[in-house]
């Protein structure tokens, strides 16, 4: 789908708006936002979705929790072709550093690495430039999905060098210099984290470089041993890497190319060929350019500076995971890690799917943006299933983890299914998708590499997990109550696609078993809570504390979770006043966390008990407090994008509190103007005056023109186009929307 460019407003001093001079989308994006305190972003250039993504390197190695950039280092040594999950406590993978010089050859990251002026940065999703002080040279880099491209301009007349290095383990990799081609080349493997950790995932990260001048040969080297004219190099005692020389005049440039891919070197240099076929920076820089414009510009906004910058810095972070994992022909590495070669036959393959996170307002924010795009990686989980055996529950580095809990690649699947995103094979995915809810591979290995629920057999015994199911994973264990209120909330997305496919059996089995989080959550206290086999609660207990069986929360927080029946929860802990009465609670005792995702959601809830006022001053409150627009402007890690997609759909006045369902709850618009261009040529339209001046509270809303007595939307309202008009109020109006 191609959208006409938006031409963004930026407002200065008070200007009016029909004076303000006119910025497109990409221009307002702060790749510095999340690169200080917890947010675990990374400045990446490159396409949206793109397989490799280009960034300055400040640290070195792919160590877990080590993001490749950070706002407060001083030094860069070098320029990396990553694949680390942006916004995640993860690992890089696969990547490559291309690092510059003059003067004497520095071959290890700390040596080689040049201080810089954070003034030099230019830093924009097609364009990072920067100088690099030690050396007199300015660097600059751009990118396409597969492919990057590079240039140094060296100030001074000097011995100009440029390294290339795979940043494999100690003792594999390896790279070569050729000298005929004029390119240097090299595998990095990849490892798998948590199920399998430290094991080969069955592929590697393949790079080509090639230069717009001919090389003198320098030689390879690992772990500091410099073997001068040596032309390949294997990993031995540490990441292989090659360096070459350039003869040139003072002011004069060096232009690198480099292709990627996870199948063969041969991939990654028809990659290059297709992507980057030329030497021409600046086109490939105006084409990457537009490609973020075009993306960015599917949300029109209109606000302050600094609201735009928040805004578009959100978008931008949410359209940068999963990764498109196939070349150009189609080729990529086969899921779980037995080494085949598959090639996607009309989509294109995607992979590193945070779903745990991304589930919540991701894959819903794609659905209505990009569905062509959800489309294809619904169609990339169901061949994760089909070559795996079972559908994974986080599928990264090509692998099954089992890496948080739930199985909410039904949910993704799901969600797109009820909102009428078709072309894939419905059918054959609900087969998965019962698979995983009704078996545990016969093979206890296969379970241990990362297959199937954790914890199933109990679920399907008892009804819930006890706690004497310790539920073992390789980082997590326990867990028994949130992985059951997250299982009933998949089996409930089950069920309506099997209603929706006319399987009445299978819908009935499981919006039954949907039911089961009643079984976690204490009717004495209201609160979910750990249980045995013996059907008695565990003691003592405190909601507001911490306990191995809830995942990284609080039961004050996983009370909460129970999308699929918000009615039958409100019942079951009182009604809606004591239900009110506990989200106060929450509030009021500073345990809601929007650092992690257990809590994106429960500022929604009051509008399933008539204190639709309530929703609006918290996600306000989220919206204003917890973003904003310099290096530590994410609350906690953006976890590939869903800390940053929750501020997107917030933004624009409307959430999916239960993926899987095709409604999204009302909020509050945080703009009083923004634009969604959809397919067709659509447009829908949020007018909410004095929304930016701060009226935050809903007195009314219409849809088309017409009086809308109810606190949710449909999606097929939204994707159909049309006006949906907030009047709003600086005091709460308690009686919106009338029950």
């Amino acid at each position: 789908m191609r959208v006409p460019l938006f031409f963004g407003v930026l407002c200065l001093c008070g200007i009016t708006v029909s004076t303000c001079a006119q910025v497109l989308p990409a221009d307002q994006v702060n790749l510095l936002v999340g690169t200080a305190g917890d947010g675990q972003t990374f400045p990446a250039t490159g396409l949206p979705f793109a397989m490799t993504q280009w960034t300055p390197q400040t640290r070195d190695g792919e160590a877990k929790c080590i993001a490749p950039y950070y706002a407060n280092d001083t030094r860069i040594q070098g320029f990396r072709g990553s694949h680390f999950l942006s916004g995640s406590c993860t690992q890089d993978y696969g990547s490559v550093t291309v690092m510059a010089g003059s003067g004497d050859l520095k071959l290890g990251a700390e040596e080689r690495g040049s201080s810089f002026s954070k003034k030099t940065e230019v830093l924009t999703p097609y364009r990072y430039g920067v100088t690099l002080s030690d050396y007199g040279i300015d660097a600059e880099m751009t990118g396409t999905v597969r492919a990057g491209m590079l240039r140094f301009r060296f100030q001074r007349p000097d011995q100009a060098w440029i390294l290339v290095q795979s940043n494999s383990r100690k003792g594999e990799g390896s790279i070569r210099i050729d000298p005929v081609r004029g390119e240097i080349s090299g595998v990095n493997p990849v490892h798998r984290l948590y199920a399998g950790a430290g094991k080969l995932a069955g592929f590697n990260g393949y790079f080509v470089v090639r230069f717009d001048r001919k090389f003198r040969t320098g030689g390879t080297w690992t772990a500091g041993r410099k073997d001068a004219g040596r032309l390949e190099q294997q990993g031995e005692e540490g990441a292989p890497g090659a360096y070459v020389f350039f003869e040139l005049r003072a002011d004069e440039m060096v232009q690198a190319r480099v292709g990627t891919s996870f199948t063969s070197v041969e991939e990654a240099r028809r990659n290059l060929d297709a992507e980057i076929p030329g030497w021409d920076f600046d086109r490939v820089v105006t084409r990457t350019r537009e490609g973020w414009n075009e993306a960015l510009g599917r949300v029109q906004v209109q606000g302050s500076p600094r609201e735009s910058r928040i805004f578009y810095t959100a978008l931008y972070h949410s359209l940068l995971v999963p990764r498109v994992f196939s070349d150009v022909s189609g080729t990529y590495p086969g899921f779980a890690g037995e080494g085949r070669i598959e090639t996607a036959k009309g989509f294109t393959y995607y992979c590193d799917f945070s779903l745990w996170d991304t589930f919540r307002a991701l894959h819903p924010l794609l659905t209505i943006l990009d569905p062509d795009r959800e489309r294809d990686m619904i169609i990339s989980l169901i061949a994760k299933g089909d070559q795996g055996g079972f559908l994974p529950i986080y599928p990264a580095w090509n692998s099954y983890t089992s890496e948080m809990i739930g199985d909410h690649g039904v949910a993704v699947i799901g969600d797109a299914y009820v909102k009428g995103i078709r072309g894939f094979d419905i059918e054959h995915a609900y087969e998965l998708m019962r698979k995983n809810a009704t078996q545990v591979p016969a093979d206890h290995q296969l379970y241990a590499d990362g297959r199937g629920r954790r914890g199933l057999e109990s679920y399907l015994k008892y009804g819930y997990i006890p706690l004497e199911d310790p539920v073992r994973d390789a980082f997590h264990q326990g867990e028994q109550v949130s992985r059951t209120l997250e299982y009933a909330y998949d089996d409930f997305v089950i069920g309506e696609v099997a209603g929706a496919l006319g399987k009445t059996a299978d819908a009935a089995l499981f919006h039954q078993r949907a039911q089961n989080y009643r079984n976690v959550i204490d009717p004495a206290t209201g609160f979910a809570r750990g249980r045995h086999a013996d059907g008695s609660w565990d003691t003592p207990f405190d909601p507001a504390g911490k306990y191995s069986y809830i995942t990284e929360g609080l039961p004050y927080q996983y009370t909460f979770f129970v999308p699929q029946d918000m009615p039958g929860l409100i019942e079951r802990v009182g009604g809606d006043k004591a239900f009110v009465a506990k989200l106060d609670g929450l509030f009021a005792g500073g345990y809601y966390d929007h650092g992690n995702e257990p809590s994106h959601h429960i500022a929604y809830l009051y509008n399933y008990a008539g204190a639709a006022w309530k929703t609006q001053e918290h996600v306000h409150t989220i919206m204003e407090s917890q973003y904003s627009d310099g290096a530590a402007g994410l609350a906690g890690n953006d976890d590939c994008g869903q800390m940053s997609a929750w501020y997107v759909m917030s933004a624009l006045g409307f959430y999916s509190v239960a993926p899987g369902t095709p409604t999204y709850e009302i909020g509050t618009p945080h703009f009083d103007d923004a634009s969604i261009l959809l397919a067709g040529g659509k447009r829908f339209h949020i007018h909410a005056p004095g929304a930016a001046e701060g009226k935050f509270y809903v007195h009314s809303v219409r849809l088309n023109g017409v009086l809308l007595g109810r606190s949710w939307i449909r999606h097929s309202e939204v994707i159909a186009g049309g006006e949906l008009e907030f009047e709003m109020s600086s005091k709460p109006n308690t009686d919106w929307p009338k029950r």
